[in-house]
């Protein structure tokens, strides 16, 4: 009897709680909408009413601490090995970060904030309406948010690509979890980041897919917003979001991210150049300078001191802190999954910067626009409409020159963003089910998509989507707790490698032995080819970790010699330990650059190529290693025993347990 068994690398005790979580939730928020949200919704009201505090202090502290580390020391070290290089250039990084992150938010809530707070005031008696919506809208939106997310895509990328544990929530937590990461609090963590990414998705599909429903409608494509139509859109974005998804990371998301700021950025700008420009650029510059004049009373302000107030800082401010917390396991997995090869200090500054000044004059364009044209042109019936937000937008871009243009472009960037989130979902869900298997079969991502089609549609049919979104707001709290946490492991282990990489093993020119000066005068006059290198690890490198190797046996320490043509051409000593991180010597073939000036040096005549190859080392913590190839063999005895002493010093030491324990 032949047995037949679907290749899979879902992790059981991830994916089978998950399952049933997301199936049994589901089915409450469908059958019992009204009951569970006005149960849910007491409990948001209490969680909001008395611990607002929670949500502003955490937020603001993960800001500050972000930016502490960007400009200090700690700045300067990589996600990944010291040699690592980033994989993506900044504007396919930017588009896909961007397009993960808010690039559905800025559609839904570019005219519909701004107006909806110039419309009801945050405090009554607010003189300059249109400033203070700006104002407001730019701190919603702008570098607190992106902390939240950069805070998690961070920790994940420097715990995952510099220490090599998984690409997991619960990496982040391993300096006082330890191995725990590994067993029933570990699971748990996961379940919950991939509980939330399914229910922050799932809330945002059936949303997005009314407000894109509400511009087929305006612009006549189709008869009314309904169901009907609406089951359509979700199901032609999640196939696609499908197809995206299993042409791989570097390839249809990519594609996809690129084209949709492509366009978002065209349609910001025709609306600009139709609009009032002078005045949206002026609102611009001085919405910057009062932002940054604001910034730190808005940061910790809780309107304790205006009762009145209150309603509204909840609603809005507290509301949005909460549903940025909630996204940031989704958002941070996927951040921290491109990011590879960046230093810490470019991503900091990168992920927090680069986003809030596209958003902020996104916000302007349109949201000050709107508050212009409200004001000059259409005597206030735009911020009539506040209460429908879902076809805001088009209202306001059909009082322009090109119109149908302009909302054609909008419904598709709208598509657009939903398909790339989407697809970024697609990934981080499969992810973390399979804890971030190399190997996982395709299938499991069409899994994944077909849950994205029935779970939406039936809790959008039943009216359960409001359920779910006031829980996932609720679980915003529990997890800012979890927030902090990551802080506090993330500056210790930082302390930790920052010690670790200053205490460097003396220069390999310290080993230099001096009678053999005339060849190596020589050496430093020839550009190595791949086959010279290929010859010194074979003849030089190669003997020198035999003899290693035979006296560590002889002391019973188990080691072995690896040697690799691909992707580099590479040998290494790797000495094995049960409980502590294996210690790594190696020498890899490292491409360089010559200039084009030496390569035409007539008084260089080795130099033939504009291409030359270097024997570098390279360490199990990632440091950057030395260029050995005027080493003798001896002299790459010498600097490895170097190595091995640093490695043991260490180990040594109890405050470096992060950089040692398997």
């Amino acid at each position: 009897m032949i047995k037949f068994t679907i290749p899979s690398t879902f992790v059981k005790q991830i994916f089978i709680p998950s399952f049933i979580l997301l199936i049994g939730l589901a089915v409450l928020c469908s059958f019992f909408p009204i009951q569970i949200e006005s149960n849910l919704a007491n409990i948001q009201e209490y969680i909001f009413n008395n611990l607002s505090w929670v949500y502003i202090l955490t937020v603001s502290t993960i800001l500050i601490l972000l930016l502490m580390i960007a400009f200090s020391k700690a700045g300067n070290l990589r996600l990944g090995p010291d040699n690592s290089r980033p994989q993506y250039g900044y504007i396919s990084w930017f588009a896909m970060l961007f397009s993960a992150g808010m690039g559905i938010g800025i559609m839904y809530f570019g005219v519909a904030e701004p107006l909806s707070h110039f419309a009801s005031p945050a405090i009554e008696g607010t003189v300059q309406k249109d400033k203070m919506a700006q104002l407001y809208t730019f701190f919603h939106w702008g570098l607190h948010a992106w902390a939240v997310y950069a805070l998690i895509g961070l920790s994940l990328a420097y715990f995952s690509y510099r220490y090599k544990l998984p690409l997991s929530i619960r990496s982040s937590l391993y300096p006082i979890l330890k191995s725990k990461v590994n067993g029933p609090v570990g699971y748990l963590i996961d379940i919950f980041a991939l509980c939330s990414t399914f229910f922050g998705l799932t809330t945002s599909l059936g949303f997005g897919a009314v407000q894109i429903a509400s511009g087929l409608t305006y612009l006549h494509l189709i008869p009314e917003n309904s169901f009907f139509y609406q089951s359509i859109i979700i199901f032609f974005i999640i196939v696609g979001a499908i197809v995206s998804a299993v042409s791989g990371l570097g390839k249809g998301l990519k594609i996809a991210s690129e084209a949709n700021i492509l366009l978002a950025l065209a349609l910001m700008l025709l609306v600009l150049f139709f609009g009032p420009s002078v005045y949206l650029l002026n609102a611009f510059s001085e919405g910057l300078g009062t932002y940054l004049n604001n910034f730190f009373a808005l940061a910790f302000n809780t309107f304790a001191f205006e009762e009145g107030s209150k309603p509204w800082f909840q609603n809005w401010t507290v509301l949005y802190w909460a549903w940025w917390i909630s996204w940031s396991p989704f958002v941070g997995l996927f951040i921290a999954k491109i990011s590879r090869g960046r230093t810490i200090r470019e991503f900091i500054l990168s992920v927090l910067l680069m986003p809030s000044l596209f958003i902020f004059l996104w916000m302007t364009v349109f949201g000050s626009g709107a508050i212009w044209m409200d004001q000059h042109v259409l005597h206030g019936s735009l911020s009539k409409l506040v209460n429908q937000p879902d076809t805001l937008l088009f209202h306001f871009l059909s009082h322009y020159p090109a119109s149908s243009l302009l909302l054609c472009i909008a419904v598709l960037v709208i598509g657009l963003f939903f398909l790339t989130s989407a697809d970024s979902g697609l990934l981080v869900m499969d992810g973390i089910s399979s804890r971030n298997s190399p190997r996982s079969p395709k299938w499991q991502s069409v899994y994944w998509g077909i849950m994205l089609i029935i779970l939406p549609l039936a809790l959008l049919k039943s009216g359960g989507l409001k359920a779910l979104q006031t829980m996932t707001l609720i679980s915003a709290l529990p997890y800012s707790v979890v927030m902090l946490i990551v802080c506090y492991c993330l500056v210790r282990t930082l302390r930790q490698d920052l010690a670790s990489y200053s205490a460097t093993s003396p220069s390999v020119s310290r080993n230099f032995d001096p009678s053999h000066w005339k060849s190596r005068l020589e050496q430093i006059l020839t550009f190595n080819q791949k086959e010279d290198i290929g010859k010194f690890m074979k003849d030089t490198v190669r003997p020198a970790f035999e003899m290693l190797l035979e006296e560590l046996n002889e002391k019973g320490i188990k080691a072995e010699i690896i040697s690799k043509e691909k992707p580099r051409l590479s040998i290494e000593l790797l000495i094995h330990h049960d409980k502590v991180r294996n210690f790594r010597y190696g020498v890899v073939a490292e491409e360089k650059k010559v200039s084009d000036h030496l390569v035409e040096d007539d008084k260089m005549p080795t130099v033939t190529s504009s291409i030359s190859y270097s024997p570098v080392t390279y360490y199990n913590d990632g440091r950057r290693g030395n260029d050995i190839q005027y080493l003798s063999k001896m002299e790459i005895i010498a600097d490895f025993l170097h190595e091995y002493e640093r490695y043991i010093l260490l180990l040594a030491e109890g405050k470096n347990e992060m950089l040692i324990e398997s």
